[in-house]
């Protein structure tokens, strides 16, 4: 049941949806489907259930506050820390993540109220957009 619903909750950079439906994210959002998200996950040890990490980044990734990672295959992910947002996700264990809008709009409380199953309150948009590194065996680029 969790894992179909779209939630509006204030992630740990913006007010945005969360899910593990990238299906319903894509419809919601208007976007391509083959267009990925980024995978928010609750811990270390879920992330590396899900992908390999580059060795000589392992402790970047454990200690990264805010950043996303762009592995080798193309996927992003983001380990968090921030504690309201690790209220929803201890429980899902991993979620797509993406902003409360449609693309490329600007962020409207209506739309994302109307298309969200679980509001999860408090919602304020005063954060700023998280880091984005793409990680290679022994490479390190930044996107953002």
């Amino acid at each position: 049941m969790l894992k179909e619903m779209v939630f509006l909750t204030q992630t740990d950079t913006t007010i945005g949806f969360i899910s593990q439906n990238a299906t319903k994210l894509s419809q919601i959002k208007q976007r391509p489907k083959e267009k990925h998200y980024i995978c928010a996950v609750n811990s270390l040890q879920t992330l590396t259930q899900m992908t390999r990490i580059p060795q000589a980044h392992k402790k970047r990734v454990r200690r990264s506050k805010q950043t996303t990672f762009i592995l080798g295959h193309g996927r992003s992910y983001r380990l968090i820390h921030n504690k309201h947002h690790l209220l929803l996700l201890n429980r899902l264990k991993w979620a797509y993540t993406t902003s409360a809008n449609l693309s490329h709009h600007p962020y409207d409380e209506q739309f994302a109220k109307e298309h969200a199953d679980v509001i999860i309150t408090p919602l304020e948009e005063n954060h700023h957009p998280s880091s984005i590194l793409k990680l290679g065996k022994q490479t390190l680029k930044r996107i953002r």
